[in-house]
């Protein structure tokens, strides 16, 4: 329903610009909103993907609707975006909102959840299963409306001084990881750490961190994290897929008019699909240039693996347990993520472990 919904209304959005600008856009009101990132200007994969919004809404309101986008620290620190946004301080953001776990943990299914959905299953629970409902009732609270704001796809475990063989070489390790796996991991021995994207580089070249994971080559290469760390471990259990999330605060989406508020639906919607085609376009040749310079890439073993499974289903129960929206939240989740994957196990598993082996 939610997205038989959206695409009613960005059809109409798309009517009314194309059919009745001139006189429409003599009617409504120009607009000037800020919106502030929880990024750098440096990754424009991130950063980016507000500008790609931006354009876009630009072009469907004639001009008439402006948002002009400021990068992490310049009206806001990058883990203040989703408080700037709720407090009226600027009329939106775009962020990943499991950096807001200290909030309220159920915020990590807006991003990503260990062992959870992939790009596309996310934009499925969120767009044709209950994600978007679920989501728009916690935001709710906050004073927050929530868009879907772009997908990374599967992330990379991240860059790590030593090598990691056994669940054993966790222990007393000072990782950068964001959000619920921090708390899973910690659960191993690990020390999880949250540093802003800006913030990562230097505190691993100084030794404050043992290891650092962001997104995946080729923002990993921007941040320059191979002259530091030259293991590369993979896959992220704990990004499966991030989302991201434009946050819009609720009094000024209400007085927006209903044409201007289907034109920005189908501005988030162009940007969302924008960076994840972004990231699968430029990630293979990014990691290609990697391990060309020096970069290892490592899997992370079977035992490793299963005690973070494990951690991970410990995890989901306690914080369910002391969480009542979190334990709503996770359930359709969980039950989504499961016939999920006996789907994709049948269908898209069996093409990818046969096809991908050969070269065509």
């Amino acid at each position: 329903m939610q997205r038989r919904s959206f695409l009613k209304k960005a059809t109409v959005g798309a009517g009314v610009a194309a059919l009745g600008a001139p006189a429409i856009a003599q009617s409504l009101p120009t607009l000037n909103w800020r919106l502030v990132s929880s990024f750098p200007k440096s990754l424009d994969t991130l950063y980016g993907t507000p500008e790609v919004f931006a354009n876009a809404l630009r072009k469907a309101t004639d001009g008439k609707f402006n948002v002009k986008v400021f990068a992490a620290g310049e009206v806001v620190p990058a883990l203040q975006v989703l408080d700037a946004v709720q407090n009226g301080t600027v009329e939106c953001g775009h962020t990943a909102s499991y950096y807001y776990l200290g909030k309220n943990s159920a915020f990590i299914f807006d991003t990503a959840a260990p062992f959870g959905l992939t790009a596309r299953q996310q934009s499925a629970w969120m767009l044709h299963g209950n994600g978007m409902k679920l989501m728009r009732e916690l935001y709710a609270s906050y004073n927050i409306v929530n868009f879907l704001g772009g997908q990374t796809g599967t992330q990379m475990g991240g860059w790590f001084r030593k090598e990691i063989k056994s669940p054993e070489d966790l222990k007393g390790l000072k990782f950068r990881i964001a959000g619920f796996a921090g708390q899973v991991l910690s659960k191993l021995g690990v020390v999880p750490q949250q540093l802003p994207a800006g913030e990562i580089y230097s505190a691993l070249e100084k030794g404050t961190i043992d290891a650092a994971e962001f997104v995946g080559p080729y923002d990993d290469e921007k941040l320059g994290l191979a002259k530091v760390a030259k293991n590369y471990y993979y896959p992220a259990f704990w990004e499966g897929a991030a989302g991201l999330s434009f946050l819009v605060n609720k009094k000024q989406w209400d007085s927006l008019p209903p044409s201007y508020q289907a034109a920005w639906e189908a501005a988030c919607y162009e940007a969302h699909t924008d960076m994840c085609a972004k990231y699968d376009a430029l990630n293979p040749p990014a990691l290609q240039r990697l391990l060309q310079n020096g970069a290892v890439l490592r899997k992370f073993n079977t035992s490793i693996m299963e005690a973070c499974f494990k951690a991970s289903q410990e995890t989901y129960a306690e914080e369910s347990a002391k969480n009542p929206q979190f334990k709503k939240i996770f359930d359709d989740y969980r039950a989504f993520r499961n016939m999920e994957a006996q789907w994709f196990n049948v269908a898209e598993q069996a093409f990818a472990q046969f096809s991908f082996n050969k070269k065509l």
